[in-house]
């Protein structure tokens, strides 16, 4: 465990600067199965004085608030009366050791426990999936049934549902020694209750005459019951339930990479000046008021203050806005940015747990607390449903050892063992993966990864989708889209003279400038005393031309003034949130070359799909108000909010929360990442960033905003299938329960009945399959 009391950035949103936050205290359970499990602990640890606790089931954490006189070893021992484990993270270090990255404590030593049991899981499937088919095979199918054939399938299933039902047995003993039920227990009873009477009938009973059959009945009649065997309902139901609980582990496996990968996004090594000179050393070794310096193409080590030189600052990888800021002496300048211009010396004003970069990662991390309903729906109901099936069959067994009958004993175990199997919530295991695994093949076809169960509850109630500008509604990349020149200039010749000035030049403008030359087909010149002024334009010799292009400030210095046309069109660039480029060659000022981020073909379509169905659009960007309110004209959006940074991005998302809308959010940067996650529902477009991807509840690989109308409505289809598929698992137990315990189903049936609603449950799924995208 580790507590975590960094101040909040008294910059951000929400935070006041003499707030003293709560201690706080992570701790990664250990030995949950099922979101009952989670439920268990919270509680328990809820009741302790001052101590306000929320667990995850999904990441399998608590995070604890203490406000009391509570110890850590005071919650570790709660957890563990529970019935459940706590594996301590790795210590904490100080905050000059964590350089830009979340508390460690969020992603310690349990990220090997989930490799281990993934892998511990794969291995029992494996095997019990080999050794269950020829049992079920021979159990169901008479014409199989050759001599000898039951001690074969004794000899087949005993492994499987011993060895291969394992983390089924040691769950519901371990929540039996605290006086709690879960589907395990279910599951455990009615393993150990088919194999246990399949052995009583081998080695007691009749079934074990070599030569004997299965044969069918209605109903179980006296004096069959020792001849009858149940190992393929053992084996079956041990390898349906790995199958799901593999694909629910896997899902669970990933849980942690958004802040794995914010931890890799910042810095390794910073030149840090000692006495005059430059000195490398790792960015955990980094202080508050140490200088560094930063070259061309580095990151920006930690946040501070620029003491030296002038650059172009690329900020997209926080602020997902693709035009590069332009620093000087006294701007601040973020951690994990990128220089993209000149050599800048920079005084560290927060390192560690205390800069931007972090402050993001925890972002993300509170805002993932919030648990799915549908995840636990069969847990919440199998909190009463598991006892009143016990209840029931011990109750049968009771009835029928007093009936008056000289076998009335078989007849009472064979009806006690046709309750527990027909209740085996093997059809309730299959509901949720079968449907999450067709609805996600199907969605990988049309470029839409769906990453868990959890994340479909809300796609049916969404009325809001928020938007992402740069990169989600526009392509994210500077582009050249004007060329005005002045008069008796002719367009080309001056596109071909600046584009060639600026093809010598490294800034991310100046590419867009040459990039759109090439493409239109120009040919660019070599360049000569090529020359740049950071912050401000460059200069060079074209063909015989003294080329000046920068701002007009810049054009001023060289005395050239705008002409009245050109001065229009900058004023018209810049109303429209554009970039305008000043150029000029041989004493006058002739062309004005603008840049802009342009939007996606396809986004007035997908905002058109958004409305058909019932959602209500709006745009979210830092970009400045002009710029956003151009782009939401083109595509058809009403609503804009602009300007803001991301933790105001993830407040944006609460206000509409608040307001009473059930929100999706649309974005690709790490700066979308904790909105995404404060989202009811979050959709990462694939072009963006691994965070941003990793943080959010759906991926659109193609980055075609259409896909998102598609992500949702296969969502919703796959939240259908998945209610309806619980829905008829558990109407099938309902309605099979009073008749088993009647004495008027065979065990032998009622197995075949559970393979049946399995079966059921599996078509029901691949319907999904035949999901297609809107034309």
């Amino acid at each position: 465990m580790a507590d975590t009391q960094t101040p909040p950035d008294p910059n951000l949103p929400g935070h006041s600067a003499d707030a003293s936050p709560a201690r706080q205290v992570d701790l990664t359970i250990t030995g949950m199965t099922c979101a009952s499990c989670a439920n268990r602990v919270e509680k328990k640890l809820n009741r302790l004085d001052g101590v306000t606790a929320s667990v995850n089931y999904a990441t399998e954490r608590a995070r604890v608030t203490v406000a009391g006189d509570i110890s850590d070893e005071d919650l570790v021992a709660t957890v563990e009366a529970t019935g459940y484990g706590v594996v301590p993270p790795a210590p904490e270090p100080t905050a000059a050791e964590r350089p830009g990255g979340p508390d460690p404590a969020t992603h310690a030593d349990h990220e090997v426990t989930p490799d281990a049991h993934l892998a511990s899981l794969r291995q029992r499937l494996i095997a019990s999936a080999v050794l269950a088919v020829p049992v079920i095979a021979m159990g169901m199918v008479p014409a199989l049934q050759i001599d000898g054939w039951q001690w074969l399938s004794l000899t087949l299933a005993a492994p499987v549902a011993t060895w291969g039902a394992w983390p089924f047995h040691r769950a519901a003993w371990t929540n039996l020694r605290h006086g709690a039920a879960t589907m395990d227990t279910l599951v455990s009873v009615g393993i150990l209750a088919a194999l246990g009477w399949s052995l009583y009938a081998l080695l007691i009973g009749d079934a074990g005459v070599i030569g004997l059959s299965h044969g069918f009945s209605i109903r179980p009649e006296r004096g069959m019951g020792s001849s009858q065997i149940y190992l393929e309902v053992a084996a079956g139901v041990t390898t349906f339930l790995l199958a799901g609980r593999y694909a629910e582990a896997l899902a669970k496996s990933r849980s942690g990479d958004a802040l794995r990968a914010l931890l890799e996004m910042g810095a390794k090594e910073v030149a840090v000046l000692r006495d005059g000179a430059e000195v490398r050393i790792p960015v955990g070794d980094l202080a508050v008021g140490d200088r560094f310096v930063v070259r061309p193409g580095e990151k920006v080590a930690t946040d501070g203050a620029v003491v030296e030189g002038t650059s172009a600052i690329d900020a997209s990888l926080l602020t997902g806005e693709p035009v590069p800021v332009e620093v000087g002496p006294g701007d601040a300048v973020t951690g994990a940015t990128v220089n993209a211009g000149g050599r800048l010396v920079v005084e560290a004003t927060r390192v560690g747990a205390d800069t931007a970069l972090a402050q993001i990662a925890r972002l993300v991390t509170d805002a993932q607390t919030g648990k799915a309903q549908v995840q636990r729906l069969a847990d919440r109901v199998s909190g009463v449903f598991v006892p009143v099936v016990i209840a029931l069959a011990a109750a049968t067994l009771g009835f029928w050892l007093t009936a008056a009958s000289t076998d009335s004993t078989a007849v009472a175990f064979t009806a006690a063992v046709a309750v527990l199997i027909i209740a085996c919530p093997c059809a309730l295991g299959l509901a949720t993966p079968t449907a999450l695994m067709v609805g996600t093949g199907r969605g990988a076809q049309l470029g839409i990864l769906i990453k868990g169960p959890e994340v479909l509850e809300s796609t049916r109630r969404i009325d809001t989708i928020v938007l992402d500008k740069t990169g989600t509604v526009t392509t994210g990349e500077m582009a050249l889209v004007d060329v005005v020149v002045a008069e008796g200039t002719d367009a080309d010749e001056a596109l071909r003279l600046v584009a060639s000035l600026e093809d010598a030049s490294e800034h991310p403008i100046a590419a867009a400038i040459a990039t759109g030359a090439r493409q239109r087909g120009l040919t660019l010149a070599p360049v000569e005393s090529f020359a740049s002024t950071q912050g401000l334009g460059v200069t060079g010799v074209v063909e015989g031309h003294a080329v000046v292009a920068g701002r007009e400030r810049f054009l001023a210095d060289w005395s050239l003034t705008l002409p009245p046309a050109l001065a229009q069109a900058r004023d018209e660039a810049e109303a429209e949130g554009r970039t305008p480029v000043l150029a000029g060659w041989d004493g006058e000022a002739r062309a004005v070359v603008v840049v802009s981020d342009t939007v996606k073909a396809t986004s007035a379509e997908a905002i058109g799909r958004f409305r058909a169905l019932g959602l209500r659009p709006v745009l979210l960007t830092g970009d400045n108000e002009r710029a956003a309110r151009q782009v939401a004209h083109q595509v058809g959006i009403d609503e804009v909010v602009a300007e803001v940074l991301p933790a105001e991005k993830v407040d944006a998302v609460r206000r509409l929360q608040d307001e009473g809308r059930v929100v999706a959010m649309v974005g690709d940067g790490v700066n979308d990442a904790a909105a995404l996650a404060q989202a009811d529902l979050g959709l990462a477009m694939g072009t963006g960033t691994d965070v941003a991807i990793e943080a959010s509840d759906l991926t659109l690989v193609r980055g075609d905003l259409r896909a998102a109308a598609d992500a949702i409505r296969l969502s919703r289809r796959t939240l259908a299938i998945i209610k309806g598929n619980l829905f008829w698992a558990f109407a099938y137990n309902v309605a099979a329960l009073p008749i088993a315990a009647a004495g008027l189903l065979n065990p032998m049936l009622a197995g075949a009945a559970m393979a049946f609603s399995s079966v059921f449950v599996v078509t029901n799924s691949l319907r999904l399959r035949r999901f297609q995208p809107t034309r």
